[in-house]
């Protein structure tokens, strides 16, 4: 399917931004790692500790497993409330929770109580929407996110946010679906809040004691937990954001986050999850969890689709192969990994937010090239760049709003004269900062293909926003001070001719009378 202009446009503009900043910005730096590098905790640590001094990046945890042996588990930095980040530590994993979830109802599957293909209004009547189609969603369509419902209409984020999974799939029922049942692919968090409420509905149980008690123990991952919001999450999920390169911590706004984006672990417990993936569901003590058809079901999409259950596998052609999954929170990222050819397993959380420092995924290159015995190479964020470029935009943008403002005078004289429509008609082009800054959430949305709020976008990218808001301001300056020089100049043109009008008049006046005297 063809990408609208829009969209094209859009994507156009970002890539010229990351051409732009390769042009000023320092070659990236090679790990301090071995010529042959091998995979072991000596490698890791050089690599991420490399990174962290390059990048400034506060703090993050890392699990690096191959077949069932666990190669490094550690945590470095600190969190946003000063604790040193240990392979104990906790941290929000965000959406690889959903492969957590998917992991859960194939349990319910294999002891029957479940049917994949079956609608998902079987087991949980209260699923009800204001679009008739969504009967007819299937389990496995949820878990593959082919259920129909996409951010488009439903935008969740942008929601009052619910407390319970009952809450969440009762918001639902005045919403429609976006596409017919199984045949489009969006990404939508209340794919997986139906999936934990039909856990719960089926299993008689909490959504996170099941979890605990069927997934989580028996996989050894004792520090783990699925909670229902980011206030639950500790420290209420503070982390970092980045602007012009360095960090700020800030809160994170409450979110529902349980069966979509809601567990809280460790790097030691992340290391166990990803022994259990690569080794066919069977954990690092030898239990079995599930099935090793199940895990091939998880990790395996529809057919024409990357997209399997909390899943995703890497585009055709690319090497290695993988199949990973991110998770973003405002405030954290995360990224988890298996490389099927060496059954290696990597997971990554720093706690820094989405895109203003995508860390996770970024040292995740990294640690792939580690794993195929390359030297890695440190390599930075993508806003590390692009926010000196947005910087200078940002200087220009205010620079050009005062000059603009300071010569509204000599504007103004130059068009007068000429219709207020045609002097209207030039100052729409100043106009343009001002739609961008009102449009700004809705072209980041078609980018990202989700919804949100420009408080939520101030998170996601803060300097991309300061840029946006200072031309915006700077455009309405001009505006408003060319109006006003324009009206002023109008009048003084006005009152003048008025004064000639009056001395004309005078004028005649002495003339009529001299005349009558002279006579």
């Amino acid at each position: 399917m063809p990408i609208p202009s829009y969209k094209r446009l859009f994507h156009l503009a970002i890539a010229l931004l990351i051409a732009s900043t390769a042009l000023w910005c320092p070659a990236a730096a090679h790990a301090t790692t071995p010529t042959h590098p091998t995979l072991n905790a000596a490698s890791i640590d050089a690599y991420v500790n490399a990174y962290m001094e390059r990048t400034d990046l506060p703090g993050a945890v890392v699990a690096v497993t191959r077949g069932d042996k666990v190669v490094h588990a550690a945590g470095y930095g600190h969190t946003a409330a000063g604790k040193a980040m240990t392979a104990r530590t906790p941290v929000p994993v965000a959406s690889l929770s959903k492969s957590m979830t998917a992991l859960a109802v194939m349990r319910l599957v294999e002891e029957g109580r479940v049917d994949l293909d079956q609608p998902a209004h079987r087991y949980l009547p209260e699923f009800t929407m204001a679009d008739r189609r969504a009967e007819k969603i299937t389990v496995r369509q949820l878990l593959n996110q082919t259920s129909g419902m996409a951010d488009s209409a439903y935008p969740d984020l942008t929601r009052p946010q619910a407390h319970t999974l009952t809450e969440a799939v009762a918001d639902m029922r005045g919403a429609r679906l976006a596409a017919e049942p199984g045949t489009e692919w969006s990404y939508h968090n209340p794919n997986y809040f139906v999936a934990a409420r039909l856990v719960e509905v089926v299993s008689g149980r909490p959504f996170a004691d099941y979890l605990a008690t069927q997934v989580f123990r028996p996989l050894g991952m004792t520090r783990t937990e699925s909670v229902d919001s980011t206030d639950d999450m500790p420290d209420h999920a503070r982390g970092y954001v980045r602007a012009y390169g360095m960090m700020f911590p800030r809160s994170h706004p409450r979110w529902f986050t349980a069966g979509g984006h809601g567990v809280v672990t460790t790097a030691d417990d992340l290391s166990r999850w990803l022994v259990a993936q690569n080794n066919q569901g069977v954990s690092a003590a030898g239990r079995r969890v599930v099935s090793a058809r199940s895990i091939e079901v998880m990790h395996t999409p529809p057919k024409g689709r990357e997209y399997a259950m909390g899943w995703s596998l890497s585009p055709s052609g690319e090497e290695p192969r993988q199949i990973r999954h991110t998770g973003e929170l405002l405030t954290h990222n995360a990224i988890q990994t298996l490389l099927p050819d060496s059954r290696t397993g990597i997971a990554i959380v720093a706690n820094t937010g989405m895109i203003s420092g995508d860390d996770a995924a970024v040292m995740l290159d990294g640690l792939v090239d580690l794993a195929q015995g390359k030297s890695p190479t440190v390599r930075t964020p993508f806003t590390m760049k692009a926010d000196y470029v947005l910087a200078a935009l940002t200087l220009l943008a205010i620079a050009l709003g005062v000059l603009g403002a300071v010569r509204a005078r000599r504007w103004a004289r130059r068009t007068a004269g000429r219709p207020l429509w045609r002097v209207g008609l030039r100052m729409l082009p100043c106009a343009v900062p001002i739609v961008l800054f009102a449009q700004l959430t809705n072209l980041v949305g078609l980018f990202m293909h989700r919804e949100g709020t420009l408080a939520q976008l101030s998170y996601v990218w803060p300097a991309l926003v300061i840029w946006s808001a200072a031309a915006a301001l700077a455009a309405a300056v001009v505006i408003t001070a060319r109006s006003l020089a324009v009206l002023r100049a109008r009048r003084t043109r006005v009152l003048a001719a008025s004064g000639a009008q009056d001395e004309r008049v005078d004028a005649e006046q002495v003339f009529v009378s001299a005349a009558r005297r002279g006579k």
